[in-house]
């Protein structure tokens, strides 16, 4: 008796079809940027230290307006001038809340999760940009509401009111300007007292040095002090020479406005080439 032994069969199943991911697009980054907007609205709103420089702010422009008002009586001043003097103070404060919406990520760690989130830097960059000048705004405009107030409670009158919308524009170009110049620095640097203590240095050291020995026709481009020419506040301390080659509003404005791009545009280079820890 034979028996024949059953032939084993095989099955063989398919293996499943990967999926390859599909590329990013310039158009997907573009939809991303409203959620990286709400991002960095959420982290700047929700961090201390922003609620702290706003408060700050309002504090050191209402009192420094009360100070003038009160103090100044050699001539006469009106709410329609002052209101606006502190805002350079104002504006340092801005460029270091700048500062501080990067360097305090990068310092802390928290870069890396944000960009593990959204590969794409350039959207993190905007985003970034997009939020700290408004925050340049929300401070200019709330420390000129408290420079006024501060200024009418130090008995000055209103004046001439006309000037004030247009005066109030340009501050308020000035602040978002300083805080987005500051955001750059940030980027550059990565460090929040290297960067912080190099730019308050250069603002209210190295250009008050160079402007004392350089010629008026050089000294008129230096970043800040074309920043502070915006107000169109004038100064004391101007010589015949600096009068003379004084330029516009928007001339200083066109001025400091480029050195601030300039210094965001080569952070956001270094941020894209740089390895982020």
């Amino acid at each position: 008796m034979t028996t024949t032994a059953p032939t084993p069969t095989t099955t063989t199943t398919a293996a499943p079809a990967v999926r390859r991911a599909e590329p990013r697009t310039t158009r997907d980054d573009v939809r991303a940027i409203p959620a990286a907007l709400r991002s960095e609205w959420i982290k700047v709103s929700t961090l201390r230290v922003s609620r702290v420089i706003l408060a700050l702010g309002v504090v050191v422009a209402g009192v420094a307006a009360w100070a003038v008002a009160v103090a100044v009586t050699d001539e006469v001043l009106t709410v329609a001038q002052v209101f606006v003097y502190p805002t350079v103070l104002i504006a340092a404060l801005a460029a270091v809340a700048g500062i501080l919406v990067f360097t305090s990520e990068a310092q802390h760690g928290t870069l890396a999760m944000a960009l593990a989130g959204q590969p794409t830097r350039w959207v993190i960059v905007l985003a970034k940009v997009i939020v700290v000048i408004g925050c340049g705004l929300v401070l200019g405009a709330a420390a000129m509401a408290a420079g006024a107030a501060g200024s009418a409670l130090g008995g000055l009158e209103l004046g001439d009111g006309s000037a004030m919308v247009t005066t109030a524009l340009f501050a308020l170009l000035y602040t978002a300007l300083a805080a987005t110049f500051g955001l750059g620095v940030g980027m550059i640097v990565r460090h929040s007292a290297g960067a912080v203590t190099g730019l308050l240095v250069w603002w209210f050291v190295v250009e008050n040095l160079i402007l004392a020995f350089a010629p008026a026709t050089i000294a008129r481009f230096l970043p800040f002090d074309a920043g502070y020419r915006v107000l169109g506040v004038g100064s004391d301390f101007d010589s015949p020479e600096m009068i003379a080659a004084a330029l516009t509003r928007p001339q200083y404005a066109a001025i400091f406005a480029g050195y601030a791009t300039i210094t965001v545009l080569v952070g956001a280079v270094l941020v894209q080439r740089r390895d982020v820890s």
